[in-house]
């Protein structure tokens, strides 16, 4: 998995790059918080669910089912947001797809289970850049760690800046008025 410094990437570039008077502070926020949640997760190790099981690491939780619920819920607190509602759904559940989707990159795991509960198979990328993150905090900080860092920043932030950097750019030149 990418580290939790990493799965908020996609709805702080996103909201970055369609500006604040699409996206709320607020909305960016559990933006970010949706697509962390998945790895709540790993609690299911303490309460002795399997790695493997449906409701273990990187199961119903990484699902695109999950993130509908979770966009769901949150879009209920639209207002709260400061967003409608027709905004803060797609938002959210991009924000939260976009977790099990960057999993699927990482070169580590069983797999992420996309499509429960319609299938329990757990899915890879073909192409698997991303430096499986140490689930243990110990070994976060270590060399591991820093090579995991490095894939993150290479694979993730820097191309999400990049986008979002140009859409900003070419959002405020549309919005420029003619000379």
């Amino acid at each position: 998995m990418p580290t939790i410094l990493t799965h908020p990437a996609v709805p702080l570039a996103l909201a970055w790059g369609l500006s604040r008077r699409h996206i709320s502070p607020r909305l960016a926020a559990a933006g970010a918080l949706v697509a962390i949640l998945p790895d709540l997760d790993v609690l299911a190790f303490r309460l002795g669910i399997p790695y493997a099981a449906q409701f273990g690491h990187r199961g119903f939780s990484h699902s695109l089912l999950f993130a509908l619920l979770a966009a769901l819920l949150g879009t209920l607190l639209a207002r709260w947001l400061h967003a409608r509602a027709a905004v803060a759904f797609p938002f959210l559940a991009l924000s939260g797809a976009s977790h099990g989707l960057l999993d699927t990159l990482t070169n580590g795991g069983l797999g992420i289970a996309l499509l429960w509960p319609l299938a329990e198979t757990r899915f890879f990328a073909p192409f698997r850049p991303i430096e499986v993150a140490p689930l243990a905090l110990s070994r976060f900080f270590s060399e591991r760690g820093l090579a995991v860092l490095g894939s993150e920043l290479l694979w993730v932030w820097l191309p999400l800046l990049s986008l979002a950097a140009l859409a900003a750019f070419l959002r405020r030149r549309a919005t420029r008025p003619a000379p």
